[in-house]
């Protein structure tokens, strides 16, 4: 062989390589497929992983977790359904727009104004393709809904709806799955006209409210269906060159509770909320599945969480009496401004860049909308993701960006609390929610009780010792916080903004007006 036919051997085999080694980086720059499976009313204590005392196992959440980056102290922005599905798409806290407590109904209008910038608009100018599969649950213009839930033309697009905030695909239903109507929606039409009325069953797990309801849609295959379509979408996205965002908001574990057969009784419970827990762990399974039989699961983020804490229509007091608590270590439920209304399971999985590990760095679900702007270093306006700040640094990435330091909190009837390091302070008295005492509780008694609390979790995870009269100053402290970020329309940095709808409401008067002595 010649020394010139050699060299040029040598050449194009160094050059080979060369372009391999490129070929890799450039795969590994590559963006990320994002997915974000949000479970609805899923407890911290129902994941096996987070609470090895209970009896419920999850072997494919636990799967999950070992994988990703644990957050240990994450909170949704609200302990019900609507807020917290406003504050991940938007990176803003709900309570700033005209919904103050609770959430919209299945006829509700839109509540993401069509110029406010979300998760999926972000990533379309990122090239991303975008699809929302499940539950939306955040209001949108049903035609002819103007004159009454009864003058709505089902044969007619909807308006204002998931793919007028960015998303490309949707394929879901309008609210919580005891809402009705029960229609399903592919992009803005409705998939049939209903035409008959679909009525609750006799048990309390199963409960749904009367309303119509089209032929093709069963709420006991609703999960399945949902997880159908989204293992479609991924394997048929995993061929494109564009990266994806795929946002599954599931309808469970929350009410109806309707395992499907396969599940029933799998729990050994006795309880039909832990086999729909189980069946919610077999849809993370599905969905993960798909990612590595479509060799995408290495560059594929996954968040996943659950929108607040259980509910007690999981019949807590059952489930206690098998051993297991839905809330984990917490006290309170969903809707309660107690930490078991709001502090969830926080799961981020990104193989080729994430560390697996646990974290205890303060969360919340606003924080998505930073962290992505931040991945892709996208500018936010001063109208964009308010109250959400990046998670990259607590993630093991390199951010610049400030991380959240305090984080306010609302119940499901407006209450506010703020928590800030060890300390939460509470502005109501009671849970502000559904567990004793509530509300309408706190106004039955005959001899009041503390019009706000002050816990320190660090040495009082339960909230069972109110401190607020032994520390004046740190009550005041929070206080002056959670008034200025209120105030400021947002709780980062940036140009001052306006809240929607009033200007005072009062759910406000225990932080801008002096306390109950």
């Amino acid at each position: 062989m010649s020394i010139l036919k050699r060299n040029s051997i040598i050449i194009l085999s160094i050059w080979s390589l060369f372009q391999l080694q490129a070929c890799k980086a450039e795969k590994e720059e590559q963006a990320p497929n994002i997915i974000y499976i949000l479970a609805d009313d899923l407890g911290y204590g129902d994941v096996s992983c987070l609470n090895p005392q209970g009896k419920i196992q999850t072997p494919e959440m636990d799967k999950l977790a070992q994988s990703s980056m644990v957050y240990t102290d994450a909170h949704t922005n609200s302990a019900v359904c609507t807020p917290t599905r406003y504050g991940i798409l938007t990176g803003r806290y709900s309570w700033r727009t005209e919904l103050k407590k609770w959430v919209v109904t299945g006829y509700g209008k839109s509540l993401i104004k069509p110029q406010r910038s979300t998760l999926a608009s972000l990533l379309k100018t990122q090239g991303y393709q975008t699809a929302c599969i499940g539950k939306w649950h955040l209001g949108w213009d049903w035609n002819g809904v103007d004159k009454g839930k009864d003058s709505v033309d089902f044969s007619q697009p909807i308006q204002n709806g998931p793919t007028t905030v960015g998303f490309d695909y949707f394929y879901g239903f309008c609210g919580s799955l005891d809402m009705p109507p029960y229609v399903w929606v592919e992009n803005n039409q409705p998939t049939m006209v209903p035409i008959q009325v679909a009525k609750r069953g006799t048990s309390n797990y199963a409960w749904f409210r009367n309303g119509v309801c089209s032929t093709d849609f069963d709420h006991e295959q609703a999960l399945p269906q949902i997880t159908e379509r989204a293992v479609s979408y991924i394997q048929k996205k995993s061929k494109d060159e564009k990266p994806f965002f795929l946002y599954l908001p599931l309808p469970a574990p929350h009410l109806p509770i309707m395992p499907t057969e396969e599940f029933k009784g799998k729990s050994g419970l006795d309880s039909p909320y832990a086999d729909f827990v189980i069946m919610v762990d077999w849809v993370v399974g599905e969905i993960t599945k798909s990612l590595k039989a479509n060799n995408i699961s290495e560059n594929t983020l996954i968040v996943f969480t659950s929108d607040n804490g259980c509910s007690t229509a999981a019949n807590y007091k059952h489930l206690q009496s098998k051993g297991h608590n839905p809330s984990g270590e917490f006290r309170g439920t969903k809707a309660d401004i107690y930490e078991g209304g709001h502090r969830v399971p926080f799961f981020v999985s990104w193989p080729a860049k994430v560390k697996s590990g646990q974290s205890s760095h303060l969360v919340s679900t606003t924080d998505f909308y930073a962290t992505l702007a931040d991945l892709f270093q996208v500018k936010m306006q001063d109208n964009e993701g308010e109250d959400s700040f990046s998670m990259l640094q607590s993630m093991g990435m390199t951010s610049t960006m400030p991380q959240r330091e305090s984080m306010v909190q609302h119940s499901g009837h407006g209450m506010f609390a703020l928590r800030k390091g060890d300390w939460k302070a509470c502005f109501c008295p009671g849970s502000g929610g559904w567990t004793y005492p509530t509300p309408k509780d706190v106004e039955k008694m005959t001899e009041p009780i503390p019009s706000v609390q002050l816990f320190n979790l660090k040495k009082d995870i339960a909230e069972s010792k109110n401190q607020y009269h032994k520390h004046p100053e740190k009550l005041q402290e929070l206080r002056s916080e959670l008034k200025q970020i209120i105030e400021n329309g947002r709780s980062t940095k940036g140009a001052i903004q306006q809240n929607d709808g009033p200007v005072f409401w009062p759910q406000l008067k225990l932080i801008t007006e002096d306390f109950k002595k």
